[in-house]
């Protein structure tokens, strides 16, 4: 081996992070078998590559006995001693055995050892750079797309985006810049595979982080998503700051926050609402953009009473229970809605009711 190879590997150790040592001995491993392939399957090998000069060896070990019965794999004594004089019985003679043309061998394993730990460090590199991007956004350009998925060029890798995982009627073409949520990264055989989605709850949760310089710094927490993509989703927000104001952060100046995040979800609504500890006033704002007169609570059931007034109960259940539905998955609550005049027909209760509750939350179209 030339000492061209050898300033080669050096480079790859700069270049690639990949130890030279690790290289010199997955070459050493290769070119044992490739030996025993060649030239002798039942000898015990060693192959020694220097460091320095990429002079390769080879050496077959014997175990050194009285008797010898195979010498493809053991050596008397006497022969021993005349390698080294203080051998001893069931010692390891280690004798040169190089083939004359073992190096034409050897630059082709190594090369081809070489070129695989090349491609191993690099899915590595990159996998390792993705598996801390798990459970956040990237963009990328649609590279090119087959009846069930869609990949994603993010520049050292591609990335697959399920059709299944696209907001209804989104269509994208070659060439398009897609921004989409990554929900598992994996390292599998082939090489690292990362899966993205445009309808998770947690792409919305990451476009207000992102947007919201608020919730970027801890200042405002989001404490709960509920999402059906395309169509509606409601975000809970908290702050930390009294002086703060959750929903108004997250919607900013002239709306110009939370209208850049329904832009990007092509036009999917969204509410913002104040998440509270009190469930009656937490399930009266997830219900938003409905008015609600009051909230009756049962702790064991897990479930609320919601009367609203009698014109607000379509809004307050929505389009085929949508509205509902996501306050419930939002609030973690069963949510049971009644109109002001069902619940005097049911429950007897008088049928005005003192005013409406105070609601804190945002609908953006």
């Amino acid at each position: 081996m030339s000492m061209d190879f050898i300033e080669a590997m050096n480079e790859l150790e700069r270049d690639k992070g990949i130890s030279k040592d690790v290289l010199f001995e997955a070459i050493e491993a290769a070119l044992i078998s490739s030996y025993k392939r060649n030239f002798n399957a039942a000898q015990n090998v060693r192959v020694d590559m220097n460091r320095n000069t990429g002079v390769i060896k080879v050496y077959a070990r014997k175990l050194i006995v009285e008797e010898v019965l195979d010498s493809r794999t053991e050596i008397s004594l006497t022969a021993a001693r005349d390698i080294n004089p203080h051998f001893q019985l069931d010692d390891i003679a280690e004798i040169e055995v190089t083939p004359r043309d073992f190096g034409r061998i050897a630059a082709q394993t190594a090369k081809q050892v070489v070129t695989q730990r090349i491609r191993e460090a690099e899915r590595g590199l990159i996998y390792s750079a993705f598996i801390d991007k798990e459970d956040d956004i990237v963009t990328g350009t649609l590279q090119r797309q087959d009846p069930r998925n869609i990949y994603i060029d993010l520049g050292k890798i591609e990335a697959v985006l399920p059709l299944t995982e696209l907001m209804p009627n989104e269509k994208f073409k070659h060439g398009d810049r897609i921004k989409a949520y990554i929900t598992k990264v994996e390292n599998t055989t082939k090489g690292p595979q990362i899966m993205l989605s445009r309808t998770h709850p947690g792409l919305l949760k990451r476009l207000f982080e992102l947007e919201v310089p608020e919730i970027f710094d801890g200042v405002v927490e989001i404490r709960s998503v509920a999402r059906e993509a395309g169509f509606r989703s409601k975000i809970a927000v908290y702050s930390r700051n009294e002086e703060v104001d959750p929903v108004g952060s997250c919607v900013g100046p002239k709306g110009m926050r939370v209208q850049t995040i329904v832009n990007e979800l092509r036009g999917e609504k969204i509410d913002i609402v104040r998440y509270s500890e009190q469930v009656e006033e937490y399930v009266a704002n997830a219900l938003s953009p409905s008015k609600v007169l009051e909230v009756q609570v049962f702790e064991d059931e897990k479930m609320a009473r919601v009367i609203v007034p009698d014109y607000q109960l379509s809004l307050a259940i929505g389009i085929k229970g949508q509205n509902a539905r996501l306050a419930a998955k939002l609030t973690g609550w069963k949510i049971d809605i009644k109109s002001e005049s069902q619940a005097e027909q049911e429950y007897g209760r008088p049928k005005t009711l003192s005013g409406e509750m105070h609601q804190d939350s945002v609908s953006v179209d």
